[in-house]
């Protein structure tokens, strides 16, 4: 089973923001997936953004069991990068990913799904150079 703690800090961000009752994606922003719109050879497993949707993504199929009660996916490829003993945190207005006490992202975006796929569709990517 696929975990994740929650902090309180994060409920509260995600509730000021309206996106509690959304269905939520954790990905690896590294260009390898259907959201990703950052990032390339030399930032797998090293950056991460919570995607937001109206609805699931049959893709994104992992829950991740978590005590906030969350609508929380990933996919398959992203689950790999994630490891045991999750965490998502909220401190001085950032947002940060751990496992097993490692960091993975101190800087865990927020973004729109649909705004998203349609940048895709304009050919607008944020970061997708070579290292």
């Amino acid at each position: 089973m696929n975990e994740i703690t929650i902090t309180p800090a994060v409920v509260d961000l995600l509730k000021h923001k309206q996106l509690l009752s959304k269905t939520l994606l954790l990905i690896t922003d590294d260009a390898g997936g259907k959201y990703s719109l950052q990032g390339g050879a030399c930032s797998i497993g090293t950056k991460f953004t919570i995607v937001v949707l109206d609805q699931p993504d049959a893709e994104y199929h992992v829950a991740l069991k978590n005590n906030a009660g969350l609508s929380l996916y990933t996919s398959d490829y992203d689950v790999y990068f994630l490891g045991q003993g999750l965490k998502l945190d909220y401190q001085k207005a950032m947002l940060s990913l751990t496992n097993n006490g490692q960091l993975l992202d101190n800087n865990v975006q927020i973004a729109d799904g649909k705004a998203i796929l349609a940048a895709f569709k304009q050919g607008i990517f944020v970061n997708s150079g070579n290292c």
